[in-house]
């Protein structure tokens, strides 16, 4: 295997993701720092850093109870909070944004497999905190909520991110060729009970499935692999993660650039993690990791340290 840094800059020049071969997850230093411990947790499908707690991430299941689960960097159970006047349709991502009175997180009932549903929903609560035990529970009551409509029809998506340098919410569709962008400004969501979202672009078109991919995926998920499931930005708002069942693509923004120009460029990429379900990806509160996680009951936990296309990884994947 050729060295990881020469791949990553190969990655950076080239103009289309055909032109660079990915990395494996072993090659970039993917670390399995444990496994959730709620059984409750199996079908995750987001995970977001706290901002006042240290080590802690919030992460949410896309169906059943509208609760978000508070676990730490190993999976292990912190507690849960119970979201008064929310609804769990399908909940398919979670960010944090900021606000006056600290920060809210942000919930997306974004998930429309059949296409079917005329308005989405953001939910945003204050993030919760800890009791002096260190757990989490109990309820926290919506801080708002805004149901928004897609200008040209609904749509499935699975990726919620804040992107601070624009001061808006970006959403990612999931079952589109490429994949489309739509946004709103936090001041509008926020200001709102109901919005339009603007279309902002397409994104790069992601590596289609392979042949080769067949036998690691069999012939029910195959066709959907290539499929964004997660998005984050990261904290430095630079980079940015999409994740699929197959692959995780990091992207890097220029001074001045909005996020749906650079999401255009061909990314770097790496298979992984092993467990092929992944739908939850988001940055350590610092920006140095990013962390994933999958469905399933007592899905495992994998930590990367930041990659940055075009740098020399190499030096960044040993703790």
């Amino acid at each position: 295997m050729r060295p990881c840094s020469l791949r990553a800059l190969t990655c950076a020049l080239a103009t289309t993701l055909a032109a660079c071969e990915p990395q494996s997850s072993a090659s970039i230093g993917m670390l399995a720092t444990g496994k959730l411990e709620a059984p409750r947790l199996d079908e995750v499908s987001g995970i977001q850093a706290a901002q006042g707690t240290d080590g802690a991430f919030f992460v949410h299941n896309d169906d059943g109870e509208a609760i978000v689960h508070v676990i730490d960097a190993a999976g292990s159970d912190l507690g849960a909070v119970q979201i008064t006047g929310a609804e769990n349709r399908d909940w398919e991502d979670i960010t944090t944004v900021p606000s006056a009175s600290g920060p809210l997180l942000v919930v997306a009932d974004i998930g429309d497999n059949l296409a079917r549903h005329e308005t989405l929903t953001l939910y945003f609560v204050a993030e919760p905190l800890p009791g002096s035990d260190g757990r989490f529970g109990g309820e926290s009551a919506l801080h708002h909520r805004i149901r928004l409509t897609y200008p040209d029809g609904p749509r499935d998506a699975e990726s919620l991110a804040w992107d601070a340098a624009a001061g808006r919410l970006l959403i990612v569709t999931k079952r589109d060729k490429p994949p489309r962008i739509y946004g709103i400004p936090l001041a509008s969501a926020l200001a709102s009970e109901a919005a339009e979202l603007a279309f902002l672009g397409e994104t790069v078109s992601f590596r289609r499935p392979a042949s080769r991919d067949l036998a690691v995926f069999g012939e029910r998920d195959w066709p959907w692999i290539s499929q964004p499931t997660g998005f984050d930005i990261s904290p430095d708002g630079r980079h940015a993660a999409i994740i699929s069942y197959r692959s995780v693509y990091l992207f890097e923004r220029a001074e001045g650039e909005s996020w749906p120009d650079a999401l255009t460029r061909s990314p770097l990429e790496f298979e992984g993690p092993p467990s092929r379900k992944e739908e939850a990806i988001g940055y350590s509160a610092d920006g140095a990791y990013l962390y994933v996680t999958s469905e399933g009951t007592h899905a495992p936990v994998y930590r990367v340290r930041q990659l940055l296309p075009g740098a020399d990884n190499a030096a960044q994947t040993t703790d």
